[in-house]
């Protein structure tokens, strides 16, 4: 049978990465990001058949429903959904405005908010998979607004996954570690990288494949079957480690 997966943040990096793992694992997927030269490559390079693209913003409630009921109404059904939209920063405290604050938590955890309050009403059982990030777990420099994005939808995770398991949903979270997407290989200089690597101890970045890998695993109904409410830390022990040997 037919799997259908909504993804938001499908165009590119980590989410882009889930996409093609899922299409090749049997789901057909409907994406949901910005308008951009990404979502119109993804467009034109995908099976037609397996993927749907829409542009929209994750924070216009409007446009959420229309694209969600649209395609529920074409596939009849929605069977799962992974939150991946997000934007970040990396902004000390005293030297973030109120206005980047808001605009971190309307994204990262309103977004997240709309589409799933939307996807949930098309679904009967499934799994829904927001992808956070460590920087939700350990208080990390310049990630007051970006973290504390991070922790809500951890904590909004959990509460769904109290309230829609009765509906046979389940709800779980990805948290990555440092992981090579071509943001962080644009952005993430030598002394940031190493000052990274030196607090994990696998002493290396994360793939996409990696974090993709872990999504299909939660989104599969045997697998995962009970697994529920879990914020599962993929960053290669930076979150549980100490004293490291040198």
């Amino acid at each position: 049978m037919q799997k259908i997966l909504i993804l938001t943040g499908g165009a590119s990096g980590i989410g882009r990465g889930i996409l093609e793992r899922a299409i090749a694992t049997g789901w057909t997927c409907a994406v949901l990001d910005l308008p951009g030269d990404a979502l119109d490559t993804l467009a034109t390079s995908s099976p037609a058949d397996l993927v749907m693209a829409f542009g929209v913003d994750i924070t216009d409630q409007d446009a959420i429903e229309s694209a969600i009921d649209e395609i529920a109404k074409k596939y009849g059904r929605i069977d799962a959904l992974v939150n991946c939209a997000g934007i970040g920063q990396n902004v000390a405290f005293k030297d973030t405005t109120p206005e980047q604050f808001r605009k971190m938590l309307d994204v990262n955890v309103v977004g997240a908010f709309i589409v799933s309050q939307a996807a949930i009403r098309h679904m009967e059982g499934g799994a829904v998979v927001n992808i956070t990030s460590v920087s939700g777990i350990q208080g990390s420099v310049g990630r007051v607004a970006y973290g504390t994005s991070k922790g809500a939808v951890n904590m909004m995770t959990r509460i769904m996954a109290v309230e829609l398991a009765p509906a046979s949903i389940r709800v779980n979270a990805i948290a990555p570690g440092p992981v090579d997407t071509p943001m962080a290989q644009k952005w993430h200089d030598q002394k940031t990288r190493n000052d990274w690597v030196s607090r994990v101890p696998l002493a290396r970045y994360g793939t996409i494949d990696e974090i993709a890998s872990m999504t299909m695993i939660l989104l599969d109904n045997e697998v995962s079957s009970y697994v529920n409410g879990q914020v599962i830390a993929v960053d290669g022990g930076f979150t549980v480690s100490g004293l490291m040997a040198k």
